[in-house]
């Protein structure tokens, strides 16, 4: 389906690129910068270089730290536009998205993350966290490999290009007090204790990988009952590895764990040692005022995810609130409604001017924070997301002379960016130090073409 992918970074010798424009840090836009990468890391940034060193690699427009993107559910790719053929709701939707669960092995999970990273890596993403947790065969027994499903996800995350955090999600019950059933039964592995298991067996798996975290996830208050939860909680203590969460997407959500348990989602999570600065709280709309401040003084990041809270019927969350409050924001594509970064970045400003009627709640710079250095951290990647020496060696160039970004100079070149540029224009992407995306096209090939190839068959009768 795919080419042969290239050599690994550690096989690529010192490059030099040099960029017309880059962002480097603490926020401006330098001409003329001379970036050396050896191996997957940044050794040296050279500013106001005035032209290209014989030899370097030219990297036309702006150049950025690499793209995280903080939540994805890679198979749900499969769904795009065939969920728009009928009126609903989130729980409509996921019926739809359970269709999919059901219809996927290892190797098609396999290829079908490849395929989809891939179109990750072409709008400039250079790392994944990826909420896990399509684990076991249909009706719910283990593979020969338990964690079959999760290396498939690595192995499609490192062959498209992508580092990637691997968030193994416990996910135990169909609702509060309500079991598994169908396609849910793939999710579950009985009780915390048992998930534990599994998980401690791939954190042993990957321990010294440089490219890969191994991450955790309690799926949702709906979920996981409140008595498991400490277990997920001590397990990302333990290891000091991320904890991500479905925190408060709808409103039912709320009033079901009210009724159950007299708390919020938010204060049912602080309530058992949940919330902390390795958390992050996933969509996290349908917040009240205390909610906001027990996220804020814990520190966990917040992932909003535009796009998809558009597309399902969410609503829009206080994002400034929360980061106001003390929570690092971050950004994600999860549905893959559509993969486009910068999209999710400006829908978080223009959802708090549809709501407040007033423009300029965030910065394009704060936004191009929580797309890179925000999202890498709260993926258990600190050193990536910038562009300075000891860095990942991500290097993101985004075209300035598109039809939606022509007429761009050095002064506004991130906010025509943020609040213009598309995915479609990124032109080139270097990953770890391997040059994955070059002229738009990424080096495994027709991206398209892969997706639609085992998007058909994925669907096949199921849909």
């Amino acid at each position: 389906m795919f080419a042969a992918a290239s050599p690994s970074s550690s096989e690529a010798p010192e490059t030099d690129y040099w960029c017309e424009l880059a962002w480097l840090p603490p926020g401006e836009v330098v001409p003329g910068v001379l970036v050396t990468v050896a191996g997957s890391r940044i050794s040296e940034i050279t500013p106001r270089v005035a032209t290209p060193p014989a030899g370097a690699v030219r990297l036309a427009g702006l150049t950025l730290p690499g793209l995280a993107n903080a939540h994805s559910h890679a198979f749900h790719r499969a769904l795009r536009g065939l969920t728009q053929r009928e009126k609903g709701n989130f729980w409509t939707w996921r019926e739809r998205m359970y269709g999919v669960a059901a219809a996927l092995d290892p190797d098609s999970h396999h290829r079908l993350a490849t395929a989809v990273f891939a179109e990750m890596a072409l709008a400039g993403i250079t790392c994944v966290g990826e909420f896990h947790y399509l684990h076991h065969t249909p009706g719910g027994r283990p593979y020969e490999d338990q964690n079959a499903m999760g290396h498939a996800l690595i192995e499609a995350a490192r062959r498209a290009g992508l580092r990637i955090a691997l968030l193994d999600t416990c996910y135990l019950a169909g609702g509060i007090g309500v079991p598994l059933t169908g396609a849910q039964l793939r999710f579950g592995d009985g009780d915390s204790e048992r998930w534990a298991v599994r998980v401690e067996e791939l954190l042993g798996f990957y321990r010294g990988e440089h490219d890969v975290e191994i991450g955790v996830a309690l799926h949702s208050v709906r979920a996981v009952p409140a008595e498991q939860m400490p277990v997920v909680g001590a397990l990302s203590h333990h290891h000091a590895v991320p904890l991500h969460v479905h925190v408060s997407e709808r409103r039912e959500e709320n009033a079901a764990c009210v009724e159950a348990y007299t708390a919020s989602p938010v204060q049912l999570l602080a309530e058992h040692d949940v919330l902390g600065p390795r958390t992050t709280a996933v969509h996290a709309v349908h917040l009240s005022e205390v909610d906001v401040a027990l996220l804020g003084q814990s520190r966990a990041h917040v992932c909003a995810c535009p796009t998809t809270e558009r597309d399902l019927a969410d609503g829009l969350g206080p994002v400034r609130a929360l980061f106001d409050a003390g929570s690092p924001v971050t950004l994600g594509s999860d549905s893959q409604a559509v993969i486009d970064l910068f999209e999710e970045a400006r829908g978080v400003e223009l959802g708090e001017r549809l709501v407040t009627e007033r423009r300029g709640h965030w910065t394009a710079a704060e936004l191009l924070q929580a797309a890179t250095a925000s999202g890498h951290a709260s993926l258990g990647f600190p050193e990536a997301g910038m562009l300075v020496p000891g860095a990942w060696a991500d290097l993101v160039s985004v075209r300035l002379d598109s039809v939606r970004t022509a007429g761009a100079c050095p002064e506004d070149a991130v906010e025509i960016t943020i609040f213009a540029a598309t995915a479609g224009d990124v032109h080139s992407v270097v990953s770890g130090g391997r040059r994955v995306v070059e002229e738009g096209r990424h080096v495994l090939g027709d991206v398209g073409a892969a997706l639609a190839e085992v998007i058909a068959e994925v669907r096949g009768d199921h849909l």
